[in-house]
């Protein structure tokens, strides 16, 4: 019988042992990593590998939107864990509209059913949507001419919540599509327009215009430049802001008469114009625009400040700077976003400020409410929605919320189910407990759907149930949900 190998083998082999199988291996390679995937040292640690992702399916729908889906498998050895990431990803399809008359996605499925015995009787019913169920992903039905309605089960992937919305449902759950295309991504556009940037490729414009002006009349305050996105200008006084285009037309409040509030459209951009009896005035505007704008103010009294705000593409800001100069405005250097409320002799066209430093937020967090003791477990364990164990995955902090990305490990408790992979919303750029990526902890949620039923999230509530996992912290969650009441 051969002797069993020693050391000198194992550190040989060692570093083949780790390779893992490629779709590219030839057939001997593939013999070769069969042999050592024996691994006499142990068994596999670590996640194990996605397959290349399938083709996307075709559109679930014949016209309208409709979701289209693509798949991957999670290869894995004895021992390794699951593969990190979701096995299927939805996207958005949208193909022509649909021809007037047509008949409803949700009507059509519904209708399926007619005709047919329901209900463990031999009676038939004619169906039609109802929308007043709590789940707008269940194919619920009323009975045409009768009092009640039915559950057929899960709408099919790509129904609409409700009407007139922009949710869809995808494996029971109402979902909005990020600006990626991709159904739940919650990815969302920056100020500059980028899907999922970082407010970096693009430059933060804040000024006040304090010009006391010398006589009454119309004073040019700012150029809002081509391209520029998020427009917000405001003011309190009894002067009035009005909007020119590039062909010198008046967009609101021109020759001395005063515009209505509401929305205009110039420059290739609405803008909402407010006025209250305050005095108090607002332009918005979201962009981006398609020209330039040029703003003014009617002086009837002493100027006591025009705020504005806009956010512009890096490479717009040189071209404006130089059309600024053309002009024959002064330029000043850049500044702390803060203005010093001294008079200038013209009016000035704003400097440019880096957007990192702009929507700089403090790091620093406060210390959180103690909130300790069985008390505090036994109220959050009883009133939340879903208990239990999971990995985070990621933190996204946004401007007042924070979201973790998570994967489920172990359910204590679940009103609805839980898929392997959620989001936990927290309120705050500073949740209350924090939790830390790559940590395991236990959990307590509660379901939050908005009133039109286009979110449906998990919330985890300040001050709530968050403990880092442990064997004695699952006795401890064991022995609260035994004293809840049912």
């Amino acid at each position: 019988m051969a002797a069993p190998p020693g050391p000198a083998y194992h550190r040989l082999l060692g570093p083949l042992c780790a390779l893992r199988p490629r779709l590219f291996f030839s057939p001997l390679a593939l013999l070769l990593w069969i042999v050592l995937s024996c691994d006499l040292r142990g068994a596999a640690q670590g996640p194990g590998e996605w397959t290349p992702w399938v083709s996307w399916s075709r559109c679930s729908s014949s016209c309208g939107r409709g979701v289209s889906v693509r798949s991957r498998r999670c290869v894995r050895l004895p021992g390794e864990e699951p593969c990190w990431g979701e096995s299927h990803e939805y996207r958005v399809c949208q193909l022509p509209d649909c021809p007037p008359g047509a008949i409803p996605f949700r009507d059509l499925q519904c209708a399926l059913y007619n005709g047919h015995p329901v209900l463990g009787t031999q009676k038939t019913y004619q169906w039609v949507p109802f929308h007043g169920a709590p789940n707008l992903c269940d194919l619920n039905c009323l009975a045409e001419g009768h009092a009640f309605y039915h559950s057929f089960g899960r709408v099919l992937d790509g129904t609409p919540c409700t009407p007139g919305t922009q949710g869809l449902c995808v494996a029971g759950r109402c979902l909005n599509a990020g600006c990626d295309g991709l159904l739940g991504s919650g990815t969302l556009e920056d100020r500059c327009g980028l899907c999922g940037g970082a407010n970096d490729s693009c430059l933060f414009v804040q000024r006040v215009f304090r010009d006391a002006g010398a006589f009454a009349g119309y004073w040019n305050v700012t150029l809002i430049p081509e391209g520029a996105r998020h427009i917000r200008v405001s003011q309190r006084s009894h002067n009035h802001l009005a909007l020119v285009a590039r062909d010198g037309r008046y967009v609101l409040n021109g020759d001395g008469v005063l515009s209505r509030p509401g929305t205009y459209e110039a420059a290739g951009t609405r803008v909402v114009y407010a006025r209250s009896a305050g005095p108090e005035e607002t332009l918005q505007a979201t962009g981006p625009t398609s020209q330039e704008l040029l703003l003014q103010v009617l002086l009837r009294e002493p100027n006591p400040g025009v705020h504005f705000e806009f956010w512009l593409p890096r490479e717009h800001y040189g071209p404006f700077q130089a059309q600024a100069q053309a002009l024959g405005w002064s330029l000043r250097q850049p500044q702390p976003r803060e203005v010093e409320p001294q008079p200038v002799v013209t009016p000035v066209v704003p400097e440019a400020i880096p957007a990192r430093v702009a929507s700089l937020v403090p790091d620093s967090c406060g210390p959180c409410p103690d909130s300790r003791g069985r008390a505090h477990r036994l109220l959050h364990y009883c009133g939340s929605d879903f208990v239990f164990q999971a990995r985070v995955l990621g933190r996204h902090r946004q401007a007042q919320e924070t979201r973790y990305e998570v994967r489920v490990l172990l359910i204590y408790k679940n009103r609805t189910p839980l898929r392997s992979r959620e989001y936990v919303w927290a309120p705050g750029h500073c949740p209350c407990p924090p939790l830390s990526p790559h940590r395991e902890y236990l959990l307590a949620a509660r379901r939050l759907v908005s009133p039109d039923g286009t979110q449906d999230r998990l919330l985890l509530p300040h001050a709530g149930y968050a403990r880092l996992w442990s064997p004695a912290e699952d006795s401890r969650v064991r022995l609260a949900a035994r004293r809840c009441p049912v």
